[in-house]
């Protein structure tokens, strides 16, 4: 089976796949053997119902002129990718000659030979701008950076960090206030049993004391049911966002220093949103009243 499909654009050695025709052509099955080889995406063979050992027909150009014909030898996973989460992961594999051969401009002979750029991984990946920076100068015609450190106004990532952190500075601060407001609740009820207690000869000290216990075990409990929560649901919702954008990038992950930072934040605010409600009833003296 010969399938058409027009080639979009090229990186590297992926190439995505513009589709812009199908045409279904015999073809001998002894000569499929001598053709190029080619991996298609996951997504690229549910799309157009390929399979692996069928013959198709790849274009560099998006009207699909002067194809090539390659054998399907397999099929792969595309890269998670955030920033491309939403775009048809249509792509393909091929080995480097043929993808020259592909996209290669004729009246240009000398750009199969070009060089545009390398990537270098160093052993040690903090030592990255150091390099860069000797590099640079033994080379002056060449321009070396590291990778990590793009301009901040423009790392998609650096952005998304800190739209997360400002989400979850607003959700602590109205979190902590609406804590305060309940628990200033629940201590204007316990003022009989604070007189109570007060009456029967304990100390102003030895009623907070208590009351820091009791917040500090609710703080416990609430940090404790919150992470118990997050751990049980983080797969549902991986769940369902891999199904919903055909990815298999992980969205939800908790880790030990989010479980850690989490209690860290919640344990002092509930500890100190129960004292701080119950000792407006325990600095006076209830027992005069």
């Amino acid at each position: 089976m010969v399938r058409r499909i027009a080639i979009g654009a090229c990186l590297a050695a992926a190439v995505m796949v513009a589709a812009a025709s199908l045409d279904a052509q015999p073809a001998a099955p002894a000569a499929a053997d001598d053709l190029p080889e080619v991996l298609l995406s996951r997504q690229v063979l549910a799309a157009r119902g390929l399979a692996v050992g069928d013959v198709v027909r790849l274009s560099g150009d998006p009207s699909g002129s002067d194809p090539r014909s390659f054998r399907v030898v397999g099929s792969y996973e595309p890269m998670p990718n955030p920033v491309r989460l939403t775009a048809d992961r249509l792509e393909a594999r091929l080995h480097l000659p043929d993808l020259l051969a592909l996209t290669a401009d004729p009246s240009s002979p000398h750009v199969p030979d070009a060089i545009s750029s390398i990537n270098v991984k160093l052993v040690d990946p903090a030592a990255a701008t150091s390099f860069a920076r000797d590099l640079s100068a033994r080379l002056p015609s060449l321009q070396a950076r590291a990778s990590r450190d793009e301009d901040e106004g423009r790392n998609p990532f650096e952005v998304l960090e800190r739209f997360h952190l400002a989400i979850a500075l607003v959700t602590v601060t109205t979190s902590a206030i609406f804590l305060l407001a309940l628990m200033v609740m629940l201590a204007d009820e316990r003022r009989e049993a604070i007189r109570i207690l007060r009456l029967i000869g304990l100390t102003r000290r030895r009623v907070l004391w208590q009351v820091l216990l009791e917040g500090s075990f609710i703080a416990l409990a609430g940090a404790a049911f919150g992470v118990g929560l997050a751990l049980a649901s983080q797969g549902a919702f991986n769940a369902y966002l891999q199904w919903r954008y055909d990815t298999t990038l992980v969205f939800v992950r908790i880790t030990t220093s989010v479980v850690w930072r989490s209690v860290a934040f919640a344990v002092p605010l509930g500890v100190l949103a129960s004292l701080g409600a119950s000792w407006a009833l325990v600095r006076n003296d209830m027992v005069r009243r």
